[in-house]
């Protein structure tokens, strides 16, 4: 396939030196590279975007390489950022490392061969690089005008009160050397040509090749390519949930939440996140898309969008589990086929309730609902009294009945009911 046509398509394309599309065209394959930060153990949302950029570079038939920094991620980009970063020490770095290789071997074909994907670790060639020798041999071929020409730097060069920037300290001010340099080492060691990112990542990326036709002498000719920020309709950022960044790793967002995530998408963004985040082919999005448009309620797109993503970032099985989670909140689904971190994700957002297990054995289920749970469900037991007798109330989709005994219903994973209160749900805990 063509590389630029297939990001223009998907609306993931945004700049280019010129030369870039006839490069790509003429020479098959190039290695073209993403630098990946390792500040934290998982990739996000946000980082799944430049990912996609790599897989389409391999699917056009080039060789990706993902940089992981483990040099300048003891430094920290810059780069849309107002303030300082917190620094993080080797040992930190090393375990991030290692999670985000694993996140990449999901997305990209690491097997041998030309089109075969690498992951390079910029610490390999900058722990015996001096300080001097840098600046002999690097720091003198860019001028500090040139840097600070750079929007990454002049946002931040005299700091400012209205956006709360802070100004920039020499460390993270020498970024832009250390990826140009990591740009010519790649250059002049593996023949990489090409270098992608998001597109606040223009200014990191054309110092790098500017440093590779400065340090050839004129000679050398390397290329830059951007794809777009992900936005949401409104032009605010992607990939923060209701609780915070949506990670790739399970431990950090659920395959739950992560569905959910995809899935409660507005329908002013799911046409392009689908094309972003999915390998879906046009005709196939704009098939998914005209059946939307006829029942958008039944939400076609953002759950062949879910469905997707969930797959190849987890699996086929966490994907499976997602889906039985979200039919038991809004399809009536057995709750008994959760596990308890599932259990505890669906019902995340409702009231929590305590309640000591040994009070059971005495209890009915009206004195439950209300006194035993200090009015957390109801305010009385009248109140319950009336709801019950309305078939209003559940005690684990199993309607209540007025004389059944608390314990009338064997309890969820031997420590959990889920109670309904019309359509109010709350989860009570028995400790």
């Amino acid at each position: 396939m063509d590389l630029i046509e297939e990001l223009r398509w998907r609306g993931m394309f945004h700049d280019m030196m010129p030369g870039t599309d006839e490069h790509l065209r003429q020479n098959a394959p190039i290695i073209g590279y993403i630098g990946f930060d390792p500040t934290a153990p998982s990739l996000h949302i946000g980082n799944l975007a430049t990912i996609m950029l790599l897989v389409h570079l391999q699917r056009a038939g080039h060789r990706p390489l993902a940089l992981v920094g483990g040099a300048t991620g003891m430094i920290g980009d810059p780069s849309g950022k107002s303030a300082e970063r917190n620094l993080l020490d080797e040992e930190a770095l090393r375990r991030n490392q290692a999670g985000i290789r694993a996140q990449l071997e999901k997305f990209l074909d690491f097997s041998e061969g030309p089109t075969g994907a690498k992951v390079v670790n910029n610490y390999d060639w900058f722990k015996e690089f001096g300080f001097l020798q840098f600046l002999r041999e690097v720091g003198k071929h860019l001028t500090v005008n040139y840097m600070m020409a750079k929007d990454s730097v002049k946002r931040r060069i005299s700091g400012n009160e209205e956006t709360g920037a802070e100004g920039i300290s020499y460390t993270e001010f020498s970024y832009q050397l250390l990826q140009g340099y990591d740009f010519f080492h790649l250059y002049k060691e593996l023949g990489t040509t090409l270098q992608m990112g998001a597109s606040d990542q223009w200014g990191n990326i054309t110092t790098g090749t500017e440093l590779i036709r400065r340090m050839s002498g004129g000679e050398g000719k390397a290329y830059a390519l951007t794809g777009q920020l992900i936005t949401k309709a409104d032009g605010t950022k992607y990939g923060k949930s209701e609780t915070g960044t949506v990670w790739l790793d399970p431990t950090m967002t659920s395959p739950y939440q992560f569905y959910q995530f995809f899935l409660r998408a507005e329908d002013a963004d799911a046409p392009r996140l689908i094309r972003v985040f999915t390998l879906l082919g046009q005709a196939e999005i704009e098939a998914l898309e005209a059946e939307h448009a006829q029942a958008p309620h039944l939400r076609v797109l953002q759950k062949a969008l879910a469905k997707d993503v969930t797959i190849r970032v987890h699996s086929e099985e966490a994907y499976e589990t997602a889906l039985a989670a979200s039919q038991v909140l809004f399809g009536g689904g057995d709750l008994a086929t959760l596990d308890e971190a599932t259990l505890l994700d669906v019902f995340a957002g409702v009231p929590h309730v305590e309640v000591n297990r040994t009070e059971l054995a005495d209890l009915d289920a009206l004195t439950l609902l209300s006194t035993t749970t200090n009015g957390a469900i109801f305010a009385s037991k009248g109140e319950a009294r009336k709801m019950v007798q309305n078939n209003g109330v559940k005690i684990n989709r199993q309607k209540v009945a007025l004389d059944q005994s608390a314990t009338a219903v064997p309890a969820l994973l031997d420590k959990y009911l889920v109670a309904q209160k019309g359509k109010s749900y709350f989860l009570i805990k028995l400790v």
